[in-house]
């Protein structure tokens, strides 16, 4: 996997947030490849203190990850697409609320806004899904998305399967190979990986 170096690559981060350190340690693989990273924060996980950690801890660690300031609200992310700022957007977790407002054309939020900024210009995104619900109300969504062209999907696993059965997860893993395939027009296969 060489095909990273001087990529410049948006890194969205919404609010799944027991599976930030999984993100985090993704979006630090990736700069050790050379990649150039733009640290992006939905306003609920950029504003929200959890048991995984403080938000302004968690942003702070990104932006030392990326050596770069992380962009914070609608304003700031519509101008990626239209003045040709990143190659690709990565949305690692992507919360099933971000997929259901990408999925139904909604931009009210940060996240959605790099979204759809970049999808004027017909670039790539990769979603890293991450949400409880993925094999029951936001099957649809995802299903959706998974037929929409220039959406790249990291590969998922049921995280739970007898505790939580809905719950589907990215393999964060797979995030860097898949960011690769996803530049040329490509998905991993398979999408659907056997859980652990």
């Amino acid at each position: 996997m060489n095909d990273l170096k001087g990529k410049r690559i948006g890194f969205v981060v919404t609010g799944s947030f027991c599976t930030f350190s999984a993100a985090f340690a993704q979006a630090k693989k990736l700069r050790e490849m050379g990649a150039d990273l733009t640290p992006i924060f939905s306003e609920h996980a950029a504003a929200f203190d959890t048991r995984f950690g403080k938000a302004k801890e968690r942003v702070q660690e990104l932006e030392n990850i990326c050596d770069k300031s992380a962009l914070l609200s609608i304003v700031e992310t519509e101008p990626l697409g239209p003045k040709d700022m990143l190659d690709i957007l990565v949305v690692a977790p992507c919360t099933a609320n971000t997929a259901a407002k990408l999925a139904a054309g909604i931009t009210d939020t940060t996240a959605a806004m790099a979204v759809k900024s970049m999808l004027r210009r017909q670039k790539p995104i990769v979603l890293a899904v991450a949400t409880n619900d993925a094999l029951r109300a936001s099957a649809k969504n995802l299903g959706l998305l998974m037929n929409t062209k220039h959406y790249y999907f990291v590969p998922l696993r049921q995280d739970a399967p007898t505790e939580k059965p809905a719950s589907l997860v990215a393999d964060f893993t797979k995030l860097p190979e898949t960011v690769e395939a996803a530049l040329h027009h490509t998905q991993v296969q398979p999408i659907f990986i056997q859980s652990k």
